[in-house]
């Protein structure tokens, strides 16, 4: 039988933090609550390898009103695509893929993939779709557009990045006639079909989010190059070794008493439980994010088990799209974007209350988890429904660092 492993729990003066300054998020989480702007919060925070923080707040549920519990699962939502992104850095690490390889070398259909563009007689504003690939009305009236050939393969490097123009919500997107994925279907039934595209822009022009398909792209080139389901990559080299015993994508009927209530992201998106998503569909608690957080901040390792080395978290946590992630709203002034991850470069821009370097990513459930090396800390906030409340918890937690 595995043994669990936990990180330890120490002071906070221990760690150079202050103890009464963290105090002061119980009091945000509760102000929130008391507003009913959060029902249930659970909160990690951890320093020099020490849990210092971890607190459950409010209830689980709408209708039992049952205290919220330290070990909850949450819905992550895209708070997933961290994780497709380390398992993309192991295998870049060891050689079986690079950053710069065309997707067509792993997923042939891809190749001769066009871009949508606008015709003159349509003028130079278009509307963006607003569901992205999601929900496409039937009453949408698609833009005047022709297809053009991309000026280059589409790589592994746009797709991890948002740069791949890859159904994000824009003339491609509206004119794509791609069905989201059935109940029978698996990364090598659907990802073949993404690759009719077109894109909405040529590869590597703008920054715009591919919520539910880019990612899913990479996580079956994942399969394809190390010859293991995307499932059983991510359990054995990532989940296994953190001990992240309670990260799913289908969740146990044992654990389902611990599951907060939320209209699950997972359930109008993916419907086949053979379907294992690199961009949306984990569930976890807040420990188990909290050692993959704290793996990144070790510079890839945690209980003896060596994930990525130092140069791959790094080359995963810096900035790879010059200045085209803080050119959107998304994005905003003083951030940049790495490996499936945004990056706090100018606090003072940003005013996201990280520190410079600070790199992680959120769901759209509400979560929202972060490391800042430099500072040697994490935090995972779970939560399930969004607000502006992790950013007054940065704050905070930045406040409270003494040394």
């Amino acid at each position: 039988m595995a043994t669990t492993r936990e990180l330890p729990h120490g002071s906070p003066e221990d760690v150079g933090m202050s103890t009464e300054r963290l105090k002061e998020i119980d009091d945000l989480v509760q102000e929130y609550i008391d507003d009913g702007r959060v029902r249930g919060v659970v909160i990690g925070i951890t320093r020099r390898n020490k849990v210092v923080y971890l607190e459950a707040h409010g209830v689980i549920d709408d209708t039992t009103e049952r205290p919220m519990r330290k070990d909850t699962m949450f819905h992550m939502a895209s708070s997933t695509k961290p994780v497709l992104g380390v398992a993309a850095m192991m295998m870049i690490e060891e050689g079986l893929i690079s950053p710069e390889d065309p997707v067509e070398k792993y997923i042939p259909e891809f190749k001769g993939i066009q871009v949508a563009v606008a015709s003159e007689s349509a003028g130079k504003k278009i509307t963006k779709s607003k569901d992205k690939s999601r929900n496409k009305s039937k009453k949408q009236k698609v833009p005047d557009h022709q297809l053009v050939d991309a000026h280059r393969p589409l790589t592994i490097h746009d797709l991890l990045t948002h740069t791949a123009g890859l159904y994000t919500g824009g003339i491609g997107t509206m004119v794509s006639k791609l069905e989201r994925p059935g109940e029978s279907d698996t990364l090598a039934s659907w990802i073949p079909r993404v690759a009719a595209g077109p894109l909405d822009f040529q590869p590597g022009s703008r920054w715009a989010y591919s919520g539910t398909v880019g990612l899913d792209v990479v996580a079956r080139i994942v399969e394809i190059a190390s010859g293991t389901p995307f499932n059983e990559f991510v359990q054995t080299r990532i989940f296994d070794p953190l001990d992240m015993k309670d990260t799913h994508w289908n969740v146990p009927e044992g654990k389902l008493d611990r599951m907060s209530a939320f209209s699950n992201d997972k359930g109008p998106w993916i419907k086949s439980a053979a379907y294992f998503s690199g961009s949306i569909g984990l569930v976890s608690t807040a420990r188990d994010y909290m050692h993959f957080e704290q793996m990144l901040v070790n510079g890839g390792t945690l209980f003896g088990h060596r994930l990525l080395k130092p140069e791959s978290v790094a080359m995963m946590s810096t900035n790879q799209v010059g200045n085209l992630f803080n050119e959107t709203a998304k994005g905003g002034s003083g951030r940049g974007f790495g490996y499936t991850v945004g990056i706090t470069m100018d606090p003072e821009e940003t005013k996201d209350g990280r520190t410079a370097g600070a790199f992680g990513w959120m769901g759209a459930a509400g979560t929202v988890s972060w490391t800042a090396p430099e500072e040697e800390l994490t935090v995972v906030y779970m939560v399930q429904g969004p607000t502006d409340l992790p950013w007054k918890i940065a704050e905070a937690v930045r406040d409270a660092i003494v040394e």
